[in-house]
């Protein structure tokens, strides 16, 4: 599935900035934070800049390019190094470099998220794009105006709930935007139940409030426990609803039990009309 990516669920990943501040208790073994900070990038912290990619907008021209070629769609993460609805956040170089306001094309990270909404998604009909925040209250803050009556057909919002308490709170936050919307429960750390009720007056669950779910377990040296059991009730109760569900992983050392080896995607992403009316497959 990943072409430049090791994460299953997505062919690509692309990050228009590194850097993040933690949310919750699944944020406390962060992959991200780690490799920051192993290259020598100081920038994990609320009091930190943001260091700016600049090579993401060709990968984005590479990416549309080469599923055009294809005629597919391909599945793009932005990002695995940050969070695309955090608050707007200075920006420097890779040597650590401040932007400066008035002499940089781009200083703030709310200016490059502008112009991936404005530039990039309206012109990549080949990508779907999955953003995937810890901040889903901040998603109406930042997209574009006509987003909220009009949601573009290649962008799917997703949050990332690790508990019950969590996924009470983001889920209901996320669900309040229009659009195709997603659950990565990973790192799963406790039992989550999606069929709780929705406080709103209806009979809808948690469930009913998305259209993907992927889970797994944390992996690196300081994991912490994943019980199978929990991706077993997820799995059952998204077969109950007909939501599409995705195990990834236990901790990347045990091997998935065949029960649980399932990797559903959306059926939104599987055929898609062009300009030309023609049909687009999903790549897998």
């Amino acid at each position: 599935m990943a072409e430049n990516s090791k994460i299953e669920w997505t062919n690509h990943t692309a990050n228009l900035w590194w850097g993040c501040t933690e949310v919750h208790e699944g944020c406390t073994n962060c992959y991200a934070g780690k490799i920051a900070k192993r290259v020598g990038s100081d920038v994990w912290g609320n009091d930190k800049p943001r260091r700016m990619i600049k090579s993401v907008w060709t990968e984005f021209e590479r990416f549309q390019k080469e599923a055009e070629k294809k005629n597919e769609i391909h599945k793009v993460f932005v990002g695995s190094m940050m969070d695309i609805f955090e608050k707007s956040m200075s920006l420097v170089d890779h040597k650590g470099n401040p932007y400066v306001e008035g002499e940089a094309e781009f200083w703030n990270t709310g200016q490059l998220r502008d112009k991936f909404f404005n530039e990039v998604v309206p012109n990549s009909p080949n990508l779907m794009f999955l953003l995937l925040t810890k901040r889903p209250s901040n998603i109406n803050k930042y997209i574009p105006e006509n987003w909220k009556q009009n949601p573009p057909k290649n962008v799917m919002f997703g949050t990332s709930p690790v508990n019950q308490e969590t996924a009470d709170k983001l889920i209901v936050q996320l669900s309040k935007v229009n659009g195709q919307r997603f659950l990565s429960v990973e790192p799963q750390l406790d039992k989550v139940d999606l069929m709780t009720k929705v406080n709103d007056g209806t009979d809808r669950v948690l469930l009913d409030l998305v259209d993907w779910v992927i889970c797994g377990g944390e992996s690196g040296n300081k994991r912490r426990t994943f019980n199978t059991d929990w991706g077993r009730i997820l799995r059952d109760d998204c077969k109950t609803k007909g939501v599409p569900y995705f195990f990834k992983q236990i901790d990347k050392v045990l091997p998935i039990p065949d029960d649980l080896m399932i990797r559903e995607f959306p059926k939104s992403f599987e055929v898609q009309e062009t300009d030309e009316s023609e049909q687009v497959r999903l790549a897998s």
